[in-house]
Formats: structure tokens, C-alpha cells, sequence
């Protein structure tokens, strides 16, 4: 706009007079603002008495467009900075607790473990810090689960981290049909195998899980097939590789355990056996969920054939066994029992299975003969919890790619 002839007060008193209802208005911001501010230079704004500044708003009200309130801004800034621009938007920002860096160490470190659940990672980033001093945990260690799934849910961490065989039922007396009552002590297992798929009519190799049920200490093992033959053996390296005593065997119903050959394995070893009742699916409860979150975790699904049963067994025994035991968080329930007599099961809080063996009152007088609590103590501090899962992680890759075919 051009007003250069509106230089006097007058002049700028007739115009208001004579324009009525007239109104002007910039087409942008910074045109508007630079016109306020060369006017109010070339009338001198500041030396004017009361009036004559009253006549100046109402004239730059009508050129502009702006409101009152908004002009007495601009003048208020052209007073104070002797310019008239406009201010750059500045966003409101929280502080920034959990750097780019600790997203990077939070995928790294759920590579490692096969992401698992959010509060198992929590307790694990919470031992690398206290337990092996990892100085560069020191924020994550302190992270709520919400905040975890949180960085999980971002951008940056997604770039850098995303055939069943029922058992057969059997009449064979053998076992007592009831829950084990372990009364907090080590050494009662649940114990299931879990099928790794057919291919053209060939049997896939078995794995063997046996789950501590006060400690959730898990042994597994993998066997060519679960015939008496194979079976014996395995049962064998399983309870030979329980820190602790064994004291009962409970299964299901499925006639590879109850059987005259097993039965007489763990009397042999006063070994009491108890199998699952009926219609309490909720009797190995225990061994199924760790079949998934353990076996099928790691293994997966796919068809294994059975000649590879002892390669897969060695690495069962030298790092998965391992890592599941002294560096893999497990829920620990919690049993509420309502006025009416309901109970029902919480998981505020999580540990490793060594970490709940090591709470036991007495834990030393559970272990076997050849077994101190030093030795497990050092083999737990020999590496931290990430490191064991990257040395599990590496000899897995190493081993499924020669030993899985497809599925079936």
C-alpha cells in the first residue's frame, strides 16, 4: 500500500473522517508488519501527546485490519526493539529423558533376547546396571514397562529392530493322578514334549522340557524319537542336570512317561511320579506355557529331521539350558485369594530362575553333592544377561540353518 501523502497528523484525521466503515487489511504478515513499523518512524510515534497517539492506532487499526490489542503489541514491540517483526513459534518441549542412544541399546538388547516380554526386559536392563555395573544402562535401568513399550512404539527403534502331534491317552495304572504339593521346596517337575513338525512322512526329532515348579529352573533336552529307546537316555541327561535334588515327576497322561521303563527309572531314583487329572487342563499348566515361550521361541515350528537330535541336545545343553536359567527373566506368580474362596494369580515381579532358587531359605541344602552355591554364583557373574543371550543368539544361527527343512 502506498500512504506516503499521509504524513500529518491531519492529513491522517481526515482520512479516518472521511473513509467511514472503510477497512484495509494486509495480504501478509510481514508486509503488514513492516508498514506499521516505517509509520510509526515517519510520524513519530513516541514524541506524540496523548491524542495524537490515539489518532495513530486507529489509523493503523483501519490500514491493517489488526484489533486494538494487537496494534498496542506492535507498537509496545517497536518501543522496545525499535523493530516490528514477527516472533519466531517456539513448541513447548518436555525434557528429554531417554536419548537416541538408549533406543539403540533397547533394540540391541531385545535382539539379543529374542524380544521378550516387557517386563522381563526391564528386570534384565535393571541387572545389567546393579548387578554387572553396565554404566551405559544407567538410565534404562530405571525405565517404567509403559515407557519401555513406548520406545518400542517409536520410529527409531523399529528401524533397527521387527505340526502338532496330540499325546495318546493309556490305562496303565502308573502314578498317582493329583497335583504335586511341593510346599516351596526345589525339585518337582512338570515335564511335556513338544513335536518339531513331519515331512513326507518322516518324524521330526522331540524336545524334552522339564520345569521346575517353586524355582521355574528349566532343563531341555531333544531326542530322535520318544520310544523307550531314546527316551530312557534322555530323561536320564535331564535330571542329571538339575542343580538340585529331584523329588517328583509329573506329566501328562500321554504313554511316553507312564510306562513300565520310566516308572521304574524314577523309583530307582526315589522319584515320586503323579500325572495330570482329568479335566484339569490346568494341571501342566506350567510346562506348556514355557513350551511356547521357551522351545518354540527360539526353535520355532519348522520340520527338524530327527538325525540332527543330537546336535540340537548339545546346543539345548550348552547355551539355551544356560541362558533360560541364569539370565532370562521369568513371571513370578503371586497367589490372591478373594473372600469367597476364588483364587487367582498376579505377576508384579520378575527373576531369573537362579535368582528364585537363590531366595530359598536354605538353598545350599537342595543342592546335589557335587554342586556348590560358589560355583553358581561364579558361572552367573561370568557373563552378563546380555551377552549370555548374543552367545546363545550367535550358536543358534550357526546351528538352525543346517538342521531346518521345510514345514510339513
Amino acid at each position: 500500500m502506498d500512504d506516503t501523502e499521509a504524513s500529518s497528523l491531519e492529513q491522517i484525521r481526515a482520512f479516518l473522517a472521511g473513509s467511514g466503515e472503510v477497512r484495509f487489511a494486509g495480504q501478509r504478515r510481514e508486509e503488514v508488519y513492516t508498514w506499521v513499523e516505517t509509520t510509526l518512524v515517519r510520524l513519530e510515534y513516541a514524541r506524540l501527546d496523548k491524542a495524537g497517539k490515539g489518532l495513530v492506532r486507529r489509523y493503523i487499526c483501519r490500514m491493517t485490519g489488526l484489533s486494538r490489542a494487537q496494534v498496542t503489541r506492535l507498537i509496545a514491540l517497536q518501543r522496545r526493539t525499535g523493530r516490528v517483526t514477527a516472533t519466531a513459534y517456539q513448541r513447548t518441549k518436555f525434557a528429554t529423558r531417554y536419548t537416541a542412544a538408549d533406543v539403540d541399546l533397547l533394540a540391541y538388547v531385545d535382539k539379543a533376547h529374542g524380544n521378550i516380554s516387557g517386563p522381563a526386559t526391564q528386570h534384565s536392563l535393571e541387572r545389567e546396571y546393579s548387578d554387572y555395573g553396565q554404566a551405559a544402562y544407567v538410565r534404562l535401568s530405571a525405565i517404567s514397562v509403559a515407557q519401555l513399550y513406548r520406545l518400542r512404539n517409536s520410529s527409531a527403534y523399529r528401524k533397527r529392530n521387527t505340526s502338532y502331534q496330540p499325546t495318546r491317552p493309556t490305562s496303565i495304572p502308573i502314578g498317582e493322578r493329583r497335583k504335586p504339593q511341593p510346599s516351596g521346596e526345589p525339585g518337582f517337575l512338570r515335564i511335556d514334549t513338544v513335536h518339531q513338525g513331519d515331512q513326507e512322512g518322516r518324524k521330526g526329532l522331540y524336545h524334552i522340557n522339564a520345569i521346575d515348579e517353586v524355582t521355574q529352573w528349566e532343563i531341555v533336552a531333544a531326542t530322535r524319537q520318544i520310544s523307550e529307546q531314546w527316551l530312557i537316555p534322555a530323561l536320564e541327561s535331564i535330571l542329571q542336570q538339575f542343580p538340585f535334588v529331584v523329588r517328583g515327576f509329573h506329566s501328562d497322561n500321554g504313554s511316553e512317561f507312564i510306562n513300565y521303563r520310566v516308572a521304574g527309572l524314577l523309583e530307582k531314583l526315589f522319584i515320586e511320579q503323579t500325572k495330570s487329572r482329568a479335566y484339569r487342563c490346568g494341571d501342566n499348566g506350567l510346562v506348556e506355557a514355557k513350551n511356547g515361550a521357551v522351545i518354540r521361541k527360539h526353535i520355532g515350528f519348522g520340520y527338524i529331521d530327527a538325525k540332527h537330535a543330537e546336535a540340537v541336545d548339545q546346543f539345548h545343553r550348552e547355551h539355551l539350558n544356560p541362558y533360560v536359567n541364569f539370565h532370562r527373566p521369568s513371571a513370578v506368580p503371586k497367589i490372591l485369594t478373594a473372600a469367597n474362596g476364588k483364587r487367582r494369580r498376579v505377576y508384579s515381579r520378575w527373576a531369573t530362575p537362579f535368582e528364585l532358587f537363590r531366595e530359598l531359605p536354605g538353598c545350599e541344602n537342595y543342592l546335589r553333592p557335587h554342586i556348590t552355591l560358589a560355583e553358581l554364583d561364579g558361572f552367573a557373574l561370568s557373563q552378563t544377561d546380555t551377552e549370555a543371550a548374543l552367545a546363545m543368539q550367535r550358536a543358534k544361527r550357526k546351528l538352525l540353518p543346517g538342521v531346518q527343512g521345510r514345514i510339513a
